[in-house]
């Protein structure tokens, strides 16, 4: 019988040792578990919301189970975000994904420096099903001499600039704010608010305000007018439009219709208003009066134009010196391609900032066979609204996004009629290469930053002020960048031919 206790005991040894082997397979397969979760560092423009740690810890529960990754956002406000960004750049600091655009944190500029990474091999694979999703104009407008260094926010790709009217007041005095369109127009109605209601700022303008410009501003304040298929680059400052625009804007900041401080202020929400401006879209009015707290109407300034600008109104890129390249691409697909990511970024926590309303059978059947229509709504928790509300847009494209409760549920399929029914600038394509004057260029931002805001809002008579301006940026070479962009739009012009 020794011989059985014998067996007995090597076979408890063995199991004990086959145990303690799988049980370090276990460990070691939690600790390879652990270290395929990848973190990203995504750098936004925006203000940082209370809620934002709640809501990234859930997106962050779901990317990881889904792709293996894990997000740390950086919030970065709105007047600081492009110095930031620069200085990120250029001091090595770790990140993976940022926000760029061709207003802030400059796309065509950080592309053409090498410091966004070529996606176009990525977009094959890791991204194929966001680049197969999106409408191909965007891509087109990401490419930079033929590569593509940032994946779109698909939204509307044309520039609109619009006249926001406070609801209350065109009801009021039944003014026929549809009919309104050039910056004269406005004159009898801005009249009446200055006379009937003087608790009211008839225009209402901000530091950030841009008089209505008739051009494609390639290189501030130079580029290409609209309609104008000759392709004759001009300074903004020596047309006609522009210096009538200004004119009109010192008539009525004189008369009393702009606010005082309008090129020192920031955008006062409490201040009561009649008219802004605002860049527009389809039912961009409902999103300005959810932000306001009262409804608002608008109408079209001037035809919607396609330009690289407008296309590249919001992009997000990949650090060309990024850990984690496949990754970060991987993670923008899922962000662009998955319903329940992406509204939990746009709205915050289902159940707790918003929850979903049925689409009443009449919209439903009103919709039947359009594009980018969701079965459900959207419906805010007002107390909870001001605890995440972000730019949606910064984080990706929009049309897998639920529409609001008061929004039509067609909403996306009229932005897509919209984008369809834009028209292409001349210039729509054109990439201007600063590099034999990116001297000039850079001095004539500091010109602009000196007399911009005081002109557009018609603080200073431009009659007085544009010679002493022109004069400043011949000093500082407009004329070499005007000659070496007109060489440049010449040459890709007999390229397009």
């Amino acid at each position: 019988m020794k011989w059985k206790r014998k067996i007995a005991v090597f076979s408890a040894a063995v199991i004990w040792i086959l145990c303690i082997t799988a049980g370090c397979r276990e460990q070691v397969q939690e600790s390879e578990n652990k270290e395929e979760i990848v973190s990203l560092i995504w750098y936004q423009v925006g203000d940082a919301q209370k809620d934002d740690q709640m809501v990234i810890d859930e997106v962050n529960k779901y990317v990881a189970e889904k792709i293996g990754v894990k997000i740390k956002i950086v919030k970065v406000g709105w007047s600081d975000y492009s110095q930031k960004m620069q200085v990120v750049i250029n001091t090595d600091d770790k990140w993976d994904l940022c926000f760029t655009s061709s207003w802030t944190n400059d796309y065509l500029q950080n592309a053409q420096k090498g410091v966004f990474l070529e996606l176009d091999d990525y977009l094959e694979k890791e991204g194929k099903e966001m680049y197969a999703f999106m409408d191909s104009r965007f891509w087109d407008a990401a490419r930079v001499g033929d590569k593509i260094y940032g994946v779109p926010s698909e939204k509307e790709i044309g520039n609109c600039p619009m006249w926001v009217f406070t609801k209350e007041y065109v009801d009021k005095y039944n003014i026929p704010y549809e009919e309104l369109h050039t910056l004269e127009d406005l004159e009898p109605w801005l009249q009446l608010i200055k006379e009937k209601e003087p608790d009211v700022v008839p225009l209402y303008c901000t530091r950030d305000y841009s008089a209505p410009t008739y051009m494609d501003k390639i290189v501030d304040p130079i580029g290409i007018e609209y309609g104008d298929g000759s392709l004759t680059v001009k300074n903004i400052f020596e047309t006609e439009k522009m210096m009538s625009t200004l004119r009109t804007m010192r008539k009525y900041y004189e008369a009393g219709y702009v606010n005082e401080n309008a090129a020192l202020a920031s955008d006062e929400k409490s201040i009561k208003r009649f008219v802004t401006k605002g860049d527009g879209h389809p039912y961009a009015e409902i999103t300005w009066g959810k932000d306001l707290g009262y409804d608002v109407v608008a109408t079209p300034i001037m035809d919607t134009q396609i330009t690289n600008a407008s296309a590249r109104g919001a992009l997000t890129a990949v650090n060309r010196n990024s850990e984690h390249p496949e990754k970060a691409v991987e993670f923008l697909n899922l962000v662009n391609t998955d319903s329940y990511l992406r509204n939990l970024l746009n709205y915050g926590i289902e159940g707790v900032h918003w929850h979903k309303t049925e689409v009443p059978e009449e919209e439903a059947a009103a919709a039947q066979g359009k594009p980018y229509v969701y079965e459900v709504k959207a419906s805010l928790d007002n107390a909870k609204k001001q605890d995440y509300s972000v730019p949606y847009w910064v984080q990706g494209g929009m049309f897998s996004t639920y529409v609001l409760e008061n929004e039509p549920v067609g909403k996306w399929a009229v932005f897509k009629e919209f984008n369809d029914a834009s028209s292409p600038a001349p210039s729509l394509g054109f990439d201007f290469n600063i590099d034999s004057v990116k001297t000039q260029v850079s001095e004539l931002r500091n010109v602009l930053d000196e007399f911009g805001k005081t002109l557009y809002t018609g603080s200073v008579d431009p009659d007085v002020y544009v010679p002493k301006l022109l004069e400043k940026l011949e000093q500082t070479g407009v004329g070499q960048v005007i000659e070496e962009m007109q060489r440049q739009i010449d040459e890709w012009k007999i390229s397009k031919e």
